[in-house]
């Protein structure tokens, strides 16, 4: 299977998350993003994460989704990257795979359950800030063998 990879918008990745766009010109956007966490144990986590470069065609096989919490990522240095989605519950519906790239100058938030893949950059190495909750048990994170897809 091969997907294109597409520019992000709000309504494309609605059913998978949340846009968050840092170019509104106001001094203070509070509230930018629903912050979920469906577990009592489970701790606010922002750490500072560097994704992998990578270039297209990519071959994807494993998704991961967090079950209980949204994930955030907002780049720190600007730089292109790739987030690919896939509806489903306990197993991503690939049918629903969508692949998009998305500006340096906006970041993303998955809603819970979203199945996506890790988190990769296009142009050049890039930082990013993540916030999720996490226990630092097993179920922070479910990951799932996929057939091969190669995103274009």
């Amino acid at each position: 299977m091969k997907i294109d990879a597409r520019p992000i918008s709000a309504e494309a990745f609605a059913p998978y998350g949340t846009l968050i766009d840092a170019a509104i010109n106001v001094p203070r956007l509070n509230f930018a993003v629903p912050v979920e966490n469906g577990r009592v144990d489970a701790r606010a986590n922002l750490c500072i994460v560097r994704p992998p470069v990578i270039s297209l065609p990519f071959t994807i096989d494993v998704m991961e989704r967090h079950a209980f919490s949204t994930q955030a990522f907002f780049p720190l240095d600007t730089a292109q990257y790739l987030v690919v989605v896939a509806q489903g519950g306990d197993t991503p519906d690939l049918a629903t795979l969508t692949a998009f790239t998305v500006s340096g100058s906006l970041g993303i938030s998955y809603a819970c359950g979203t199945w996506h893949i890790g988190m990769a950059v296009l142009e050049k190495p890039c930082g990013m800030a993540m916030l999720v909750h996490e226990d630092g048990g097993a179920r922070d994170t479910d990951y799932l063998p996929i057939t091969p897809v190669v995103i274009r």
